[in-house]
């Protein structure tokens, strides 16, 4: 089994997994199984160096190329990704995966990943990706910024995330009858997340420790302005910013998934969040530059 958080928009990883799973299977003669993360969106991933492969779009959501309004994990997902037929790296790999693990007989999962935020528990890197960007960069710039439409993504804490990614292989190891292959989508989606109210609660966590000059957002002059700022490429600061998208999530919960993070304490948690990017934070504001290539 092999569980690939590694990148959701690099085919090539996905595939020559795949194909090792597959062979792995003709040599055993044991069921391998893959499952794939799928991030609904991304900002930037640190850990890879090509501004190509680590910058997305929301890819359920109408700036994301996403033409079908409300999309359920029940719904026949596989086939609406392929109908679209515009290009998108996420999506593009969501296909690949699927047929080839296929034509390998390796048995797949896609879990969609919603942002994540909170500490994370592990050796390396403990911080997320979205919010502590919006953090390093109000303290750089001693201000709060928010885009000027509020936008309400889904989010999962990752706690939550990584007990799903546990009931799902015991799930799988139990040899329970779930849904995988075309029908095996899961939308790891706990709530909303909405940003001018996190917007406004960073700032007021901020100004209470003197890191901001005023205890309110104010919204970004432009979008290129913001997409310099935070480091995101030009041409999906829109999406990143504003998108909401209309997830549904069923097949997760059907598991027996029981999210203990909900909006309200999402909300709550916003100055642990500051406090988190304080004690934790490895990264200059400048890296993001380093890792994106101008559009």
């Amino acid at each position: 089994m092999v569980v690939h958080t590694a990148s959701s928009s690099n085919s090539r990883l996905a595939s020559n997994l795949i194909k090792a799973l597959g062979q792995r299977q003709k040599a055993s003669g044991e069921e391998t199984f893959f499952i794939h993360v799928s991030l609904y969106i991304v900002s930037s991933l640190v850990t890879s160096l090509d501004a190509s492969q680590s910058s997305v779009t929301s890819i359920y959501s109408e700036e994301g190329g996403w033409p079908y309004e409300e999309v359920r994990d029940t719904d026949p997902v596989f086939e609406k990704e392929k109908e679209i037929g515009r290009p998108h790296p996420v999506r593009e790999t969501n296909i690949l995966v699927a047929e080839q693990a296929k034509a390998h007989g390796v048995t797949r999962f896609i879990v969609v990943v919603s942002s994540v935020y909170g500490r994370g528990s592990g050796e390396w890197r403990r911080l997320s990706v979205n919010i502590p960007a919006y953090i390093r960069t109000s303290i750089a710039h001693k201000i709060v910024y928010k885009f000027d439409k509020d936008g309400s993504p889904p989010a999962v804490h990752i706690s939550d995330l990584t007990a799903f990614y546990a009931l799902l292989m015991e799930k799988i190891l139990n040899k329970e009858p779930i849904l995988s292959g075309e029908k095996g989508y899961y939308f790891a989606f706990a709530h909303r997340q909405p940003w001018w109210e996190v917007m406004q609660r960073l700032a007021n966590a901020l100004y209470a420790r003197e890191l901001v000059a005023e205890p309110k957002g104010q919204v970004w002059p432009s979008y290129e302005m913001a997409a310099e700022v935070l480091g995101f490429p030009h041409m999906h600061i829109r999406a990143i910013g504003t998108s909401s998208g209309q997830l549904v999530p069923v097949n997760a919960y059907r598991l027996g998934w029981q999210p203990k993070w909900d909006k309200e304490r999402f909300l709550e948690s916003l100055d642990d969040e500051v406090q988190a990017v304080l004690e934790l934070d490895t990264i200059k504001p400048t890296l993001f530059d380093s890792l994106l290539s101008s559009d």
